[in-house]
């Protein structure tokens, strides 16, 4: 059995290298949702019971039984076959923006969280201080891996009623960045939120900061809190939904804790630009003045 986990370290070394996953599901002769399913699940469930002492049999028969197409039969008559055409396939020599390191580790990144995602995957409702008034914003978001399963993508449903699209990195099991434009392409701002992820399978609650632009296009961070609402990741499911502003006044009592940790005092950090001149230490007390803070 010691085959599977070599396996499992080359597809991963190769993902790590680029190599998309129809490109490898093509060159060992096997249907690319089926190598989805032994890469993103089979695999790492298998090396996981293995490793809490389960017995080599059934910790594959436990793992194959969570997806349905990937035959057991046909897996290990094919291992040796599948392991030295995976050995056999060498990624090709970086170019262009792989260059950049940066955006190598980020394209890297992207593919391991899809095999993360699974812990995180439905809609999920958010909480926050509203931009333009002191209320709250209730916000839905759905989460779930791509369709080729190399990255995973993230849908936000604004207050206002616009739709945002980007991506989430999972990073060492302890922390989360969710990416996306808020502004109309081709314009940049990036809306960037940080989560921390609780040490425990199936997480019902996230929280953590999001960085933005207010209106003036200065940066401003603000807690929020994410609620798991289901584990569906149907867009119909998600497009039923509707992101919107409460007042203080018309918080109900299940609302009062997300409004309390949220949109209290301290709760949220501004800058500003101060209208200077000089542009020098005494900006910055001016600035806090101005902000009130």
């Amino acid at each position: 059995m010691n085959e599977l986990s070599d396996i499992y370290k080359r597809i991963e070394y190769l993902r790590n290298k680029g190599v998309k996953m129809k490109e490898i599901a093509d060159h060992i002769n096997m249907p690319p949702s089926v190598l989805s399913s032994l890469y993103s699940s089979v695999l790492p469930t298998y090396l996981s019971e293995v490793k809490k002492g389960e017995e080599y049999e059934n910790a594959l028969d436990y793992a194959l039984s969570q997806v349905n197409n990937v035959s057991k039969k046909r897996l290990l008559g094919n291992l040796k076959e599948m392991k030295e055409q995976l050995f056999a396939l060498e990624p090709a020599p970086l170019t262009g923006m792989n260059n950049n390191l940066f955006l190598k580790n980020l394209s890297d990144d992207m593919a391991r969280s899809a095999q993360e995602a699974y812990n995180y995957n439905g809609i999920y409702i958010s909480y926050s201080l509203g931009s333009s008034s002191n209320s709250m914003k209730i916000e839905p978001y759905l989460i779930a891996a791509s369709e080729n399963n190399d990255y995973v993508k993230v849908i936000h449903m604004s207050a206002y009623g616009n739709t945002h699209n980007g991506i989430v990195l999972f990073s060492n099991r302890q922390n989360s960045y969710i990416v996306f434009n808020e502004r109309e392409a081709p314009e940049m701002a990036p809306f960037t939120i940080y989560l921390q992820l609780p040490m425990y399978d199936f997480p019902r609650m996230l929280k953590g900061l999001y960085l933005s632009l207010d209106y003036n296009r200065n940066p401003i961070a603000r807690r929020i809190v994410f609620m798991k609402h289901s584990d569906s990741t149907s867009m119909d499911d998600f497009l039923e939904l509707t992101g919107r502003l409460v007042k203080r006044e018309e918080l109900t009592d299940d609302l009062l804790p997300y409004y309390n940790y949220t949109c209290q005092e301290g709760d949220c950090i501004k800058t500003c630009t101060v209208p200077s001149p000089q542009l020098d230490e005494t900006d910055l007390m001016r600035e806090k003045d101005l902000l009130g803070v």
